[in-house]
């Protein structure tokens, strides 16, 4: 397991009381953090420390976080870094328009100390826990063993066999754990945006998963999607 002293964090607000306050808690953890109070240095700051996570500021002036977002993922560098939207907006189109930016998760501001550590930990773990291994014929999350031939999923000596939706969305989900997939992310993966399919197509799939492999390892995010948590 990776010592939180090995992770690297960039916090990037333009609310020097914001940065001083994350900085100050996510320090007690004993986490390397830098900070930037810009879109723009963030960028550069980025690609210089190749951060674990970024704690990402949606409004901020010149380039906003979404934007920041965007020029993020360009970055070949930074293409396993985590990066987690702080907003002080509740409205969901924020929230969508930073997961279809590439955004791990969000939280709102304000926000406490505990709630916030909690949520950087979750993501961490991609780090920290079991890797995830996929070949042309598995994919392996902890005690889940995903077999694409067969769309038979195992879970210790447990063989479940599943329709190939349900199994395509699992996979989906399986790939990035504790990832937030936004609705229209797993329509588009998952059904294809050529395909109408109801608004309730995505909830039901995923009442059956729980059903057949427990209720703990999908967790919805109200108002966004679903994220895949390893047991």
């Amino acid at each position: 397991m990776i010592e939180n002293s090995n992770y690297r964090i960039l916090l990037v607000d333009d609310e020097p009381d914001i940065l001083e306050f994350i900085s100050y808690n996510l320090k007690k953890e004993n986490y390397q953090v830098f900070t930037s109070n810009n879109g723009r240095d963030a960028l550069d700051k980025a690609r210089e420390i190749n951060p674990h996570l970024i704690v990402l500021d949606v409004m901020m002036p010149q380039m906003d976080g979404i934007e920041t977002c965007r020029e993020l993922k360009k970055i070949p560098s930074l293409a396993d870094t985590i990066i987690l939207f702080l907003t002080a907006r509740s409205e969901d189109y924020s929230q969508l328009a930073g997961f279809e930016a590439g955004a791990d998760d969000y939280v709102s501001k304000p926000i406490k100390p505990s709630l916030l550590i909690s949520r950087v930990k979750a993501l961490l773990r991609r780090y920290s826990g079991s890797p995830i291994i996929e070949s042309d014929d598995l994919i392996i999350a902890g005690n889940i063993t995903i077999d694409k031939e067969r769309y038979m999923v195992i879970m210790g000596s447990q063989e479940i066999i599943l329709p190939r939706k349900e199994f395509e969305l699992l996979s989906l989900l399986v790939k990035k754990p504790n990832k937030v997939f936004s609705r229209e992310e797993i329509f588009s993966k998952v059904w294809g945006n050529d395909v109408v399919v109801g608004d309730r197509t995505i909830d039901v799939h995923v009442r059956k998963l729980r059903e057949k492999l427990g209720s703990d390892c999908i967790k919805t995010v109200k108002g966004v999607g679903y994220k895949f948590e390893e047991l």
